[in-house]
């Protein structure tokens, strides 16, 4: 009857102990035959004495006595070296550093295989305790780098993430670890080529990141690594600049020839006082002149007005309390009513001028927001503003972490694009110069702090979301 084959790793665990038994019964044997012509010699020697028969057995007995004692010395100093050096070979091979080979000794072939395997111990030791610390120093830099970062299996099943991707999904690695890409809305980051520009739903649709793809193995499994930078800032800046250089060339231009077409429209004026023309010629070349000055001085309004977006000043920053900066806004805007929530006083640093022309600006849009005809569905009071179930503009203010998060609510229509809201000379107004939200945006980011503008969920109108840190 046949044996099922078994798997070569109980084969060879089986017969381990076989070849074991069989070599020290070689060294008992060896050993044995080592002594026998001493024995038999001596054995020889005892019986062939006048002695007693007592005696003779009593001289042989202890002769075969002292060679067993022998035998086992020889065993002992053969055998127990080499489990010895076989515990501290399994011990190794269990991560087990702390065992070390007795009787190291360059004196003798013994010694030196012992010299050799707590050599091996003490160089794989300080391996492992490199690849510890190497391993305590990367997870350290992950946990402390600022760019999302994260590591999927072929499955795309989250496998690592760091803080920085905890705030940006706005979950902690408790919740995402084992979820796929998919769940945790980051499989655009796996279906997006390396090095390429994406916007994660996750976060404002404004904001921009660009995708650092690369794969590892982790015991033999491939991953791959995920890193996202934010981009948002820098695209705006040079955006920014494209505009600013973009205002400078055009005001260059147009103020080298408005100058001169109202320059020459006054000395036509004056000219056609001393002319003799008929009522109608007059009428028509005043109103002409008239035209062309009136266009001319309001189209260089126009350019200074653009010209604040290349000429922002940087922030002067000071100590300042955020409260007074508001009730000041707040007071100074007189066809809606604006309310200041209830909200702790704070200290920033900041511009306070810069702040406050950012503050106009924003109440200046929610405002006329709530007074365009045909956004409220509120009916209006005999004053002709609208009557609201909630105030039509709000303003108020958290703490969070060391950062300030400053909201201003309208109960207007929203916007169908807000991603555009930001975009210079980009309005929905019919009189509007589409820059009192650039330039809000500038003045913020100056300040190294964020701004958003979304629909209201659930409710008409918008929220402007400032964040600006306290130091």
């Amino acid at each position: 009857m046949e044996s099922s084959p078994q798997p070569a790793g109980k084969t060879a665990q089986r017969k381990a102990p076989r070849k074991r038994a069989q070599y020290e019964r070689r060294i008992n044997f060896y050993s044995f035959l080592a002594a026998l012509p001493g024995i038999i010699l001596s054995g020889v020697l005892i019986w062939m004495q006048p002695w007693t028969t007592e005696s003779k057995f009593a001289l042989s007995f202890l002769e075969a006595f002292v060679w067993w004692i022998l035998a086992l010395m020889l065993h002992e100093q053969v055998i127990r070296p080499l489990q010895t050096l076989a515990n501290v070979v399994g011990a190794l091979r269990e991560e087990d550093y702390s065992f070390r080979a007795r009787g190291a000794a360059t004196d003798d072939a013994l010694g030196e295989l012992s010299i050799e395997v707590n050599a091996l111990a003490d160089l794989l030791a300080d391996q492992r305790v490199r690849a510890i610390e190497a391993t305590a120093l990367l997870r350290r830099v992950v946990e402390e780098i600022d760019a999302p970062l994260f590591a999927f299996d072929p499955d795309h099943v989250l496998k690592l993430i760091n803080p920085a991707g905890e705030r940006l999904l706005q979950q902690s690695s408790v919740r995402l670890i084992g979820r796929t890409a998919a769940e945790v809305g980051l499989a655009e980051c796996l279906a997006a080529p390396n090095e390429s520009l994406i916007s994660l739903p996750a976060n404002s649709p404004s904001a921009r990141w660009l995708v650092g793809q690369s794969n590892f193995r982790e015991k033999g499994v491939p991953h791959t690594l995920v890193v996202l930078s934010d981009v948002s800032r820098a695209l705006r800046g040079e955006e920014r600049k494209a505009w600013q250089r973009l205002i400078r060339v055009l005001g260059h231009e147009l103020n080298n020839s408005l100058a001169p077409i109202k320059s020459i429209a006054g000395s036509l004026g004056a000219r056609l006082e001393q002319m003799e023309l008929a009522p109608e010629e007059r009428h028509d070349f005043e109103r002409g002149l008239e035209i062309i000055e009136a266009r001319s001085a309001s189209l260089n309004r126009f350019l200074q007005a653009y010209r604040q977006l290349a000429q922002m000043p940087p922030p002067l920053m000071k100590k300042v309390a955020l409260r007074p900066i508001v009730e000041r806004v707040a007071f100074l805007e007189t066809r809606l009513p604006v309310t200041i929530e209830q909200a702790p006083d704070v200290t920033l640093m900041a511009d306070p001028d810069q702040i406050e022309q950012m503050l106009i600006n924003l109440v200046r849009n929610a405002v006329e927001a709530v007074l365009e005809p045909a956004a409220p569905k509120n009916s209006q009071s005999h004053s002709g503003r609208p009557k609201a179930a909630s105030p039509p503009v709000t303003i108020n203010w958290t703490i969070e972490d060391q950062d300030v998060v400053l909201t201003i609510d309208d109960t207007g229509a929203g916007l169908l694009n807000p991603s555009n809201a930001f975009v210079p000379f980009y309005t929905t107004k019919p009189e509007g110069s589409g820059i009192g939200l650039a330039l809000s945006r500038q003045i913020v980011e100056a300040h190294q702090g964020s701004i958003e503008l979304s629909n209201r969920n659930g409710r008409d109108g918008c929220q402007v979301r400032v964040t600006l840190p306290r130091t």
